[in-house]
């Protein structure tokens, strides 16, 4: 009852305050303000399919059987710490640089050779639609209250109702969440006369009160309303968000890739800032073009040397800003690409993956886990040593990788996740 007077007035403090054309400069709190000081999580999806054979799982040929990779007529595997990689692209710069925050899980079975299938099923850990994203879960259970919880750049971002998400394309679409009324780059004018823009914050105002006072509203509603309601409310912490916009000389470019171009670093660059200002925790951030149908090695070559390098700017970047060591960075794909090349020179699809997760001064990290044979194929890992296991062992999938990143993040026993729980799915200690 308390929370539900709370609310009306808050309501009511918002009308009065849009018939006056401004928001209340201290609204009531739905809930007790405070600080985020917890870890940010970002899923960066590469579409389309890695060759990870010419990455992280590298394969060098047989003899007698197809050839597997093209650099492997010359070169072997290259070592850094305990991570094997193949001598291809910019590898080695990156794993020289960053074995010891890496955690590789080579072997992961997307159970498809379907994109859409296993983008789903490596974002959600289920094969089928109706499971929400490890980050849309990480926010609603850490912070739902804040202004952007969870960013969105394109790629999948299943919530299944757990949170709302924010989809951001460029910076001055932020200034615009900030000052909506206001026209970009020029602070003096606006798009609506100040009575018309006071209406209709006022119908606003009107619809909101409606929708949470609507007395057939299940919990999971309820309580996004809730969360929105508070979000909304925090107009000194989204306001703080542009203190962190940079400049337009200082936005990080598109990059050109010949085929294609590419904005990820600008989607980093959104994402960290926004989290140092304290208004989102988690996003999904994507590159595509890895679908390598024809030309595997020179399509491969340039995307993994350009996501490298963007690897490298979200650390150095996280670590100018001070927030390096509460980052987590889970990285991955659709699926693998064949163990051989086809008539274009290319390489098709085929279900095989790996999933890197990237954390500072971690524990897990440094290692290797999960096992292919000479041919791509994966082999059964025993979920309590990791090891090899032809006679009890599993396979490893999605599902396993995020069941034990859950409970790493401490979202298993979260209300939020509960009714979409791995009961079936085999523990994996990969983080012990």
């Amino acid at each position: 009852m308390k929370h539900y007077k709370l609310r009306r007035q808050f309501l009511k403090n918002l009308m009065v305050a849009s018939g006056a054309g401004l928001l209340p400069a201290a609204p009531t709190p739905l809930f007790a303000q405070s600080t985020y000081n917890g870890k940010f999580v970002i899923a960066l999806q590469l579409d389309g399919g890695v060759d990870v054979t010419s990455f992280s799982d590298p394969k060098v040929n047989v003899s007698g059987e197809a050839e597997i990779n093209h650099w492997a007529n010359g070169a072997d595997p290259l070592q850094s710490g305990n991570l094997v990689y193949a001598p291809f692209a910019d590898n080695a710069a990156f794993f020289e640089k960053y074995y010891q925050d890496t955690l590789v899980i080579n072997g992961v079975d997307a159970q498809t050779n379907s994109h859409s299938v296993g983008v789903v099923n490596n974002w959600s850990g289920r094969n089928s639609e109706g499971f929400p994203t490890i980050t849309s879960l990480f926010a609603a259970t850490m912070a739902p209250e804040l202004p952007l919880s969870y960013l969105n750049f394109g790629g999948f971002g299943a919530t299944e109702g757990v949170i709302r998400s924010t989809r951001v394309s460029d910076p001055n679409q932020l200034r615009t969440l900030i000052s909506p009324n206001k026209v970009i780059g020029n602070s003096d004018a606006s798009h609506l006369l100040e009575d018309d823009w006071s209406r209709i914050q006022a119908l606003h105002a009107s619809q909101m009160e409606s929708r949470v006072e609507e007395s057939d509203a299940v919990l999971g509603n309820y309580k996004n309303r809730e969360a929105f309601l508070e979000a909304i409310s925090r107009t000194e912490d989204i306001s703080r968000l542009e203190d962190f916009i940079p400049e337009e000389n200082e936005i990080q470019q598109e990059q050109d890739l010949g085929e294609r171009n590419s904005n990820l670093n600008q989607q980093i660059q959104i994402a960290l800032l926004s989290f140092k200002a304290g208004v989102s925790v988690s996003a999904d951030i994507v590159e595509g073009g890895f679908d390598s149908h024809d030309d595997n090695d020179a399509r491969q070559e340039v995307l993994l040397t350009s996501v490298v390098g963007s690897i490298d700017y979200l650390w150095t970047t996280a670590e100018e800003l001070g927030i390096a060591d509460r980052l987590l960075l889970v990285i991955g794909s659709d699926f693998g690409r064949t163990p051989r090349y086809n008539a274009n020179d290319g390489k098709d699809h085929w279900p095989i993956g790996s999933t890197l997760i990237m954390e500072r001064n971690a524990t897990y990290t440094n290692r290797m886990l999960g096992e292919t044979d000479e041919g791509h194929n994966a082999y059964a890992i025993n979920p309590d040593n990791l090891q090899r296991d032809d006679t009890s062992g599993v396979i490893i999938k999605p599902a396993h990788v995020h069941k034990a990143l859950r409970q790493y993040l401490e979202l298993n026993d979260s209300p939020v996740s509960q009714p979409f729980a791995f009961n079936t799915t085999a523990d994996f200690s990969f983080f012990n």
